[in-house]
């Protein structure tokens, strides 16, 4: 195959954003197609540069191809959409049935998710994978909130050092994950601003209350309203074709989720801090991209 076309199946490829099995397959019907079209034009009496030119005419630009590609071939099964949407359902039962009270049932949701996260890591990555990885992260936002109840002094020493290790495990996370698209990673950090949320509503100011478990037991079901709300949105996502309706389903929960959290709680949320943590979510879930672009950029 001639070098310009080789280029245009490898521009292909660059823009596919597909799993690595689907990838190999569609590129090699798509190269097996180009050599069809080309020797066709060959038969015809062009010769190989003209026949080449040609068959990139009608092959049209690389990255439209890319698209109509990655439309017909990213929809997930509905039993996909299920199993991503799964870890949130688990959290809002755990909320809505007053789960969350008794140790075993928090470790076992524990496990269970951290397990599924490794089987996934290790099976390639498929995309029902990520709404799991972002529960698995779950450890390293608690003890980041936890640090709050340190003394004054050692608190801010402690956040200082923590913030950077956490930072630099996220980054980690999602510079070997953005392989396969960097959306994907916007879906496994979906949960974190919406938990971080809950946490400020709550108030567990200084050190926690008495009453906090009667107030987070007051706000329960609207807890597990939020997580079963993120659940059909993942479900939504994996269902979806269009990239850019993917990317608004994620970024429309996020807020619609925020907003649900300051209503229910009666204002215990401020509007100031829904707003912080709207632009808090909005980084989060646009970082991937810009990570992605420097990935590509040192590589």
């Amino acid at each position: 195959m001639v070098a310009a076309l080789s280029h245009y199946l490898d521009s292909v490829r660059e823009n596919l954003r597909l799993d690595s099995s689907t990838e190999r397959e569609v590129i090699q019907e798509l190269e097996t197609h180009i050599e069809d079209e080309l020797q066709e034009l060959k038969d015809a009496g062009l010769s190989e540069e003209e026949a080449a030119r040609a068959c990139l005419t009608l092959m049209g630009s690389a990255k439209t191809v890319a698209r109509q590609i990655y439309e017909s071939h990213s929809q997930g099964s509905w039993t996909q959409a299920l199993f991503a949407a799964m870890p949130h359902l688990l959290f809002g039962l755990l909320f809505a049935l007053n789960w969350w009270r008794g140790i075993i049932g928090l470790l076992a949701v524990l496990v269970l998710v951290l397990s599924v996260a490794v089987y996934g890591w290790w099976r390639g990555k498929p995309a029902w994978l990520f709404p799991w990885l972002g529960y698995s992260l779950l450890p390293v936002v608690f003890a980041g909130l936890l640090l709050l109840y340190l003394p004054e002094g050692w608190a801010w020493v402690a956040i200082l050092i923590y913030i950077p290790m956490a930072l630099w495990l996220v980054y980690s996370i999602t510079a070997k994950s953005i392989k396969k698209d960097w959306i994907y990673s916007s879906l496994m950090l979906l949960p974190l601003p919406i938990i971080i949320g809950w946490f400020l509503a709550v108030e567990p100011v200084d050190r926690v209350p008495e009453y906090w478990l009667q107030r987070l037991q007051d706000f329960a079901p609207w807890i597990g309203l939020s997580f079963l709300a993120l659940g059909v949105a993942v479900a939504t996502f994996i269902r979806l074709r269009k990239r850019w309706l993917r990317i608004s389903v994620l970024v429309m929960s996020g807020l619609i989720t925020l907003t649900m959290i300051a209503y229910y709680t009666e204002g215990r949320l401020s509007i100031f801090a829904l707003l912080i943590l709207s632009i808090v979510m909005l980084i989060l879930l646009l970082s991937p991209a810009l990570v992605e672009r420097r990935l590509k950029h040192t590589g």
